[in-house]
């Protein structure tokens, strides 16, 4: 019966681990195996790798055939060079002394080797990490003088702000003292515009009066005729029975003493509107 030594998959997706198994060459990839000799992980860095060495130099000394994956993995853990210097032996090319140290030289050069790649992978992964770290110092670092940049801005534009505002209550009083100057000025106006009234108002008074006195003497003259027209009606009424061209000469007599009352009643008021009107000319000229 043809017999592998050959990979077995297990695992999940995209993280898949691996079985060490000897298996029928006619059996599928995951099906029935005969002997579990260990198991694979490629995911780690640097990949572990755990075989039974005894139970895989065996089955390489029966016959068993692995596969390409599980060569390499053999010959790193130095199971395919133990399967050549025991085939040395049996040839007679070697004692077994000789090549127990040559195998023993072997693994320590190839522990060296495995030490050395994992202190560069831990050496690399320490640098990472602090190529890691002083980029986010520096990033912090670079965040915080931005911080502080637009902190001094804003302290410069509070700062503007209170100046402005202090500025503005000092332009405040003034501002104040140019408004009680103005209210003084129309205080002033006023109480000189009312000054002006009340002479404006003596001085309508004094015109009135005036007009007044001249008016008087005309009322006084239309009395004295209308004192003399009385007697005139009484003898009027006694003469009832005279004849009408005696009542006719009285009556045109009456009228001629009208007119001049009418006349002397006229030239006064006519006086008075002549004086109003120069007022009032005065008055505007003055304004």
């Amino acid at each position: 019966m043809p017999t592998k030594i050959r990979l077995q998959r297990h695992g999940k997706k995209r993280y898949a681990y691996f079985h060490v198994v000897v298996a029928d060459a006619r059996a599928p990839r995951d099906g029935k195996f005969i002997e579990k000799l260990g198991t694979y992980n490629p995911n780690d860095n640097p990949a572990t790798i755990d075989i039974s060495f005894d139970r895989a130099l065996h089955w390489v000394k029966e016959g068993a055939q692995p596969t390409d994956t599980v060569r390499a993995l053999l010959s790193y853990k130095g199971i395919m060079h133990k399967d050549h210097l025991d085939r040395g032996v049996l040839k007679g090319a070697l004692t077994q002394d000789q090549a127990d140290k040559k195998f023993e030289a072997w693994l320590k050069e190839k522990e060296t080797k495995v030490d050395g790649k994992k202190d560069s992978l831990a050496k690399a992964a320490s640098e990472l990490e602090k190529t890691r770290l002083a980029a986010e110092t520096e990033s912090k670092k670079k965040k915080a003088a931005e911080i502080l940049v637009k902190s001094s801005e804003m302290a410069a534009a509070a700062e503007a702000d209170i100046a402005k505002a202090e500025k503005a209550n000092e332009n405040a009083p003034a501002a104040e003292d140019d408004t009680e100057v103005s209210t003084t000025e129309e205080a002033t106006t006023e109480t000189e515009a009312i000054t002006e009234a009340p002479a404006e108002e003596t001085k309508a008074e004094e015109v009135k009066d005036a007009v007044t006195e001249q008016a008087a003497p005309a009322e006084e003259k239309t009395e004295e005729l209308v004192a003399e027209e009385t007697p005139v009606v009484e003898e009027e009424k006694k003469e009832e029975a005279a004849p009408e061209d005696s009542a006719e000469e009285p009556k045109a007599e009456d009228s001629k003493e009208e007119a001049p009352a009418e006349e002397t009643e006229e030239t006064p008021v006519a006086e008075a509107t002549e004086e109003k009107s120069e007022v009032e000319e005065e008055k505007k000229a003055e304004e």
